[in-house]
């Protein structure tokens, strides 16, 4: 094991910014050997001989002139170490590093500007300067694993032209604060993209960009060919959706497929598909991507909890969804779990909901099949007071890590007003990346709440009874109801599952009533009396047992 010496050096005093080179240092895989502030070159050189050290790492925040002094004097002092193959790194304020490097005698030198990767990076053997396409990691699961244990960072992002689109992000790569670019396109590239005939010129651009041809994608992965080399994905489309993964392989190379198993048809009026066809057409798309080893993701529960659905049809919903995703052969399924939805829903809720469904899908887990968390804030918890939905943004996220996630969706602090730019982009990563180091830096356990647990047990318990009543709906001869479109269908018409915001709806009965309670969750009650109702005396009344 390698050994990093580090100190704050002369009269300096300031070693936050050493503390947290350490910390990385130790996620690197280094043995750690912390000094202190204020310490002597004399001592600094000493204990890096005591320790054999392979790296030593000095800080010093203060005025640019007093140390340039000082680090001409470590410089001279030093330079045996070094002659001896010990590597040397220095981190300061911008001032101060740009008087460090014209020294050239540190190896690397840190101005606390550079995303926290590159630094992870240059711990693992890479130095900044030779960060080029090859050395950031080009698929999703080897991303998790080189940012660890920092999760992997995605955000929305789609202006009203290709060209805008395009500019923006060059801009977001070359800011190298985001990881996985999830191009926003309109609804027609979602619907219609092989269907000219159909496309409405009057509508060009609205929702996302305007992709109308195979070559607008390559522009857009081209863009993103600088920087930290973000990764691509895009949405799975509401049609045509081989077509439209076999084009998204070749020209974006994309990261991860998203599709849901009951929207994007016209039940919710963003496809052509009827209710069980679309169930088919999604569980294909799953096996596509599955068989050619690209993860896949069900954005499945947020639709019926933004749809006010009670806590339990979105446990349910995600359990439905990594079910169907390990039947039809994905080996590496993202977990996607929104927050903030219903917006009401109280943090202790929230979290208990979350972890029933964990609870729920990890004994699907094994080694064909792993699961990766995604968390992300509700879409429609955004307030439209720019300084509240920027603290926002940061409180979500810094609650987000007690799921310690891989992936944390950022959803920008402009998603109540407008769609977000690149430089809306770029700060609301800065702003989740600080929350995220300060989670990362010693968050205490909220899992352990006593109302967290009870609830998740609650949840846990009411789900199998939902889940038994759709195993129930199945015609003779079915071997897994969770699966056959059918019988999913029959889940949705039947009114097992079910929310409020479905009513008249084509295929969904929005008989179901649900409330916040006095805990902040969101559960089904009597339409008359409002008094909270089980999930078993729910489905009675629906003629079900």
């Amino acid at each position: 094991m390698k050994t990093v010496v580090a100190a704050a050096l002369g009269e300096c005093v300031h070693v936050a910014g050493v503390m947290n080179f350490l910390r990385l240092a130790e996620a690197a895989g280094w043995r750690t050997v912390f000094l202190g502030p204020a310490t002597p070159i004399a001592q600094v050189l000493e204990a890096a001989r005591r320790e054999k050290a392979d790296l030593v790492a000095v800080s010093y925040r203060l005025t640019p002139e007093t140390g340039e002094r000082l680090l001409g004097e470590f410089a001279e002092a030093a330079d045996d170490l070094r002659a001896q193959g010990v590597r040397f790194a220095f981190g300061g304020t911008p001032p101060v590093a740009a008087r460090a490097r014209a020294f050239g005698f540190f190896e690397q030198v840190f101005s606390g500007e550079e995303p926290v990767e590159e630094v992870l990076a240059y711990l693992r053997g890479q130095p900044r300067a030779a960060l080029g396409e090859g050395d950031y990691p080009q698929t999703l699961i080897e991303r998790i694993a080189w940012k660890a244990p920092y999760p992997v960072l995605r955000h929305h992002f789609g202006l009203p032209t290709v060209e805008a689109t395009r500019e923006g992000i060059a801009r977001i790569a070359e800011a190298r604060v985001l990881d996985v670019i999830s191009l926003g396109t309109d609804q027609d590239a979602q619907a219609n993209f092989f269907h000219p005939e159909r496309q409405d010129p009057a509508r060009t651009g609205a929702g996302g960009v305007p992709v109308r041809s195979a070559d607008d994608y390559r522009a857009l992965y081209a863009a993103s060919r600088r920087g930290n080399y973000p990764l691509l994905r895009t949405y799975s489309g509401t049609d045509d959706f081989i077509r439209l993964a076999e084009m998204y392989v070749e020209t974006i190379h994309i990261a991860w497929c998203a599709i849901p198993i009951f929207w994007f048809n016209r039940m919710d009026g963003r496809g052509p598909w009827d209710l069980e066809g679309s169930i088919r057409e999604h569980q294909e798309v799953m096996a596509w991507y599955g068989e050619r080893g690209i993860p896949v993701e069900l954005n499945e529960p947020h639709h019926w909890a933004m749809r006010d659905a009670p806590d339990v049809i979105t446990v349910v919903s995600g359990y439905l969804s990594a079910h169907n995703a390990r039947a039809f052969g994905v080996h590496d399924y993202v977990a996607q779990l929104m927050l903030n939805s219903p917006p009401a829903t109280s943090e202790a809720m929230d979290l208990a909901k979350m972890l029933a469904i964990l609870d729920l899908i990890e004994p699907l887990a094994g080694p064909d099949f792993r699961i990766w968390r995604q968390t992300r804030t509700g879409l429609l918890s955004y307030p439209l007071e720019p300084e509240a939905a920027r603290a926002h943004l940061a409180a979500t996220v810094y609650f987000q890590m007690a799921l310690r996630p891989h992936i944390v969706h950022v959803v920008g602090h402009t998603e109540a007003d407008h769609a977000a730019t690149a430089e809306d982009v770029i700060e609301a990563c800065r702003l989740a990346r600080r929350a995220i180091a300060n989670a990362l830096q010693g968050q205490p356990d909220m899992t352990h709440d006593p109302l967290v647990q009870a609830r998740r047990e609650e949840l846990i318990r009411e789900a199998r009874v939902t889940l038994d009543a759709i195993r129930s709906l199945a015609g003779p001869g079915v071997s897994d109801p969770l699966t056959d479109p059918a019988t999913l269908a029959r889940a949705v018409t039947a009114g097992v599952l079910d929310a409020p915001h479905l009513r008249n709806n084509p295929f969904a009965r929005g008989e179901v009533v649900s409330r916040i309670d006095e805990r902040g969750a969101c559960v089904a009650v009597d339409p008359e009396s409002g008094r909270p109702i089980s999930e078993a005396e729910r489905l009675t009344r629906l003629g079900l047992r």
